[in-house]
């Protein structure tokens, strides 16, 4: 069981995506778990052959929990554990973890049509477990819910959106549940941060004016949905300071700084039902900007839909949140471990700026970096925010 961030410390199996013998490649999704942030696509982080599935559908289990062995190419068979490990649950129905279950129970039958009732039966258990409780709990017919996943299975999306069709008060009540997940986990991992971590801060007001006219100049010969958005140049502009000052990017762990040589930055994003996620679009600084735009678009939709990759939870090595055009005139945000920095900007204001003896209005970004006094200084934040400031200034060099 992969940790999907530092607040993190138990899984739920929802569905297995491979079987023993299936061929996998490093990046294929395996499985699917529910975490307190949602539903997540587990990928394999190797290529080989599926050998043994070694956790059942609906088992509740720790991070670092060994879940399935993988031969690798050039291996021998892998060897299994000494502990009990139940085989695949069959692809009809999700096994549950306790030992030799009776078969699952089948809708009430059809007096006048006895023999096509199996085949329903059929398609109504295939429902993960995280989909099932979400049914029970909003008081949902499953014989009424149309399933978009492998071979007609009922999804967590499927039934939010059953709920929001017929029943908005049970979608109210299950979304704040689902909210109240996510505020503890955030809240565990935030008070972990400001107990574990030394913070120190630094601020620094952005001319944004030569940004936002090249934006302006740029977007107006761009279709609609080519446009870009300013929080896309930040981003660009973050990734590229962070190669002058590498301290920033990379994670404290076992006592020591580590560094990334990519730049996978998490994008924190405000959910729609409630809480915070930061998932992370990889490798900012080898993007375009369009490539850029393209992959915050598609983080950002997956995030409110329960459809992230664990790589995009478990990779960010610098987070950045942008409050935009409704937010404050800045945020002091706090680094998410076992990251080493994170960078809050705050809505675009207008205000007097003087410059070679002249005062004018100028459009301006406080931008405020939070960083980790284990890994460097506020001499060596100072230069981070100094570059981000320099890139902005050519925007169109991004």
């Amino acid at each position: 069981m992969p940790s999907l961030g530092a607040d993190m410390e138990a899984g739920t199996l929802v569905e297995w995506r491979v079987k023993p013998g299936d061929a996998i490649h490093r990046g294929d999704i395996i499985c699917e778990v529910v975490t307190e942030k949602g539903d997540i696509e587990v990928e394999s982080w190797l290529t080989g052959t599926v050998e043994q599935l070694l956790v059942q559908v609906g088992q509740k289990v720790p991070v670092k929990t060994l879940m399935a062995l993988i031969r690798t190419e050039g291996e021998g068979a892998a060897a299994v554990p000494p502990a009990p490990a139940p085989s695949a649950p069959a692809p009809s129905a999700p096994a549950p973890s306790a030992p030799a279950p009776p078969a699952p129970t089948p809708p009430a039958p059809t007096p006048s049509a006895p023999l096509p009732a199996p085949q329903p039966s059929s398609e109504r258990t295939r429902i993960s477990p995280a989909a099932r409780k979400r049914i029970e709990a909003a008081g949902l017919d499953a014989s009424t819910i149309v399933g978009s996943g492998i071979g007609g299975a009922i999804t967590i999306a499927d039934v939010e959106k059953a709920m929001s069709a017929s029943q908005p008060a049970a979608r109210a009540e299950s979304e704040a549940t689902s909210v109240t997940a996510i505020r503890r986990a955030i809240a565990r991992a935030m008070a972990r941060s400001k107990r574990e971590i030394p913070h120190y801060y630094l601020s620094q007001t952005i001319d944004m004016s030569r940004a936002l006219s090249w934006l302006e100049r740029e977007n107006s010969a761009r279709e609609l949905p080519r446009r870009l958005l300013y929080s896309v140049l930040l981003l660009k502009a973050v990734a590229l300071a962070v190669r002058e000052v590498p301290e920033m990017n990379g994670f404290w762990q076992d006592d020591h700084w580590i560094g990334s040589d990519a730049v996978h930055a998490g994008v924190a994003t405000s959910l729609r039902s409630g809480g915070l996620i930061a998932p992370a679009i990889h490798d900012v600084g080898g993007k375009s900007l369009d490539e850029v735009m393209h992959a915050l678009q598609d983080l950002v939709n997956r995030a409110r839909s329960s459809g992230l990759r664990s790589s995009e939870l478990s990779d960010p090595t610098i987070t950045v949140t942008s409050l935009g055009e409704r937010g404050c005139d800045s945020v002091m945000p706090i680094i998410y471990p076992p990251q080493v920095a994170i960078v809050g900007f705050g809505r675009v204001v207008e205000q007097a700026w003087a410059e070679n003896g002249m005062v004018g209005a100028r459009r301006v970004i406080h931008a405020t970096l939070g960083g980790d006094h284990r890994a460097s200084d506020g001499h060596r934040g100072a230069l981070f925010l100094r570059a981000v400031d320099s890139l902005m200034q050519s925007p169109e060099q991004l």
